[in-house]
């Protein structure tokens, strides 16, 4: 069955504290992926900006100029770095976009587990 994409906005309601009912798991799912892509992709682009002062583009050049910094390096953690965040980001196109996404369950926990991969391996950089 495809995704009831109003589930967003009862949960964003919700969120917000105007809740009348509670939203769908599917719609939580789908918003722990986005924003668990989201926390490691922000976390690694401030990294570059403010540690590494590189100049990163705005709007959405930014992701892939991220991704490639870290894929780029001759550092394997880095390259892991940019690897997840390529699956990451992925991950979250399918979240946001797809009416249908197989087993969000599953998917959901390997993206909250590569999340925080991502920012442990980023703060021992």
């Amino acid at each position: 069955m495809n995704f009831d994409w109003s589930e967003y906005l009862n949960l964003a309601k919700e969120l917000a504290g105007h809740a009348v009912s509670r939203a769908g798991q599917e719609a939580r799912l789908r918003v722990a992926i986005s924003r668990a892509y989201y926390a490691a992709f922000c976390k690694c682009r401030n990294h570059l900006r403010d540690k590494e002062v590189h100049h990163v583009p705005s709007g959405s050049r930014a992701h892939q100029y991220v991704r490639d910094q870290f894929k780029r390096s001759p550092n394997k953690l880095r390259k892991r770095i940019g690897y997840n965040l390529e699956r990451l980001r992925s991950d979250r196109n399918k979240a946001d976009y797809d009416d249908r996404v197989v087993l969000i369950d599953k998917l959901t926990n390997t993206d909250l587990a590569l999340a925080d991969k991502v920012i442990s391996i980023l703060n021992k950089l």
